[in-house]
């Protein structure tokens, strides 16, 4: 079966002013994201595509826009069931202000029972991304052969979901792991099991040296904004 290429979205004006976005419209990257899309071609340019699917939001659409320059024999279809977790009421709000709601505290630790009020739950979220890929591993498989490789641009929440699946990870888990903007996590599928051969590698360890107000213990929602 194929290899999957998940690609975060770049660094968007939504993460670097601490909104939740979630599906709300005109979010764009910033400066320091259309700086990361602009790279992509060249950290992608040993490995052959077969197919580019994305998330239907501005964000990933802008992401996929030098990529896909690069690789003009490539078109970007377009999938609903990877665009970002449908927050509800939250979409659009400060995580600064979000972090006392008492739903977060179930987010955090056991986001399986998590519904987002006027949004969806973290199931659903999980489920209708996990459905996406096994339908696109389907015809990708059929139309270009076992080995092939395509690529999915998507939001931290959806990557990490997807991770957690190809893991055997109860969803409760998926809190654990990160996935900063315009990384890249690579899923190798088999007829038996996945394998994870690569998780949110952005080739950048700056995120890793010490910050003067250190990261907190909860996971930031949506994704984060990555490396300071």
């Amino acid at each position: 079966m194929p290899t999957l290429i998940l690609v975060r979205h770049g660094r968007s004006t939504a993460n670097t002013s601490g909104v939740l976005a979630g599906w709300t419209p005109g979010v764009a990257l910033d400066e320091r994201g259309a700086a990361q899309a602009a790279a992509l071609p060249g950290r992608l340019a040993g490995l052959p595509l077969a197919e580019i699917v994305t998330s239907p939001l501005q964000r990933c659409q802008e992401t996929l826009r030098p990529l896909l320059e690069a690789r003009p024999e490539l078109t970007a279809h377009t999938d609903e069931r990877i665009g970002e977790a449908h927050y509800g009421d939250w979409s659009g709000r400060k995580l600064a202000e979000l972090k006392d709601e008492p739903l977060m505290e179930v987010v955090q630790a056991h986001p399986s029972a998590a519904a987002f009020p006027g949004g969806e739950s973290m199931r659903a979220m999980q489920t209708r991304a996990a459905e996406a890929v096994r339908e696109w591993n389907a015809r990708v498989e059929r139309d270009h052969g076992s080995d092939a490789v395509y690529l999915m641009c998507s939001h931290g929440d959806i990557i990490k979901s997807l991770v957690a699946d190809a893991l055997g990870l109860h969803l409760d888990l998926f809190q654990r792991i990160s996935v900063e903007p315009c990384s890249i996590t690579a899923i190798r599928y088999t007829r038996l099991r996945p394998f994870l051969v690569r998780l949110g590698d952005t080739g950048d360890f700056a995120s890793l040296a010490p910050r003067e107000v250190p990261p907190g213990e909860d996971a930031p929602v949506g994704g984060g904004a990555g490396a300071p």
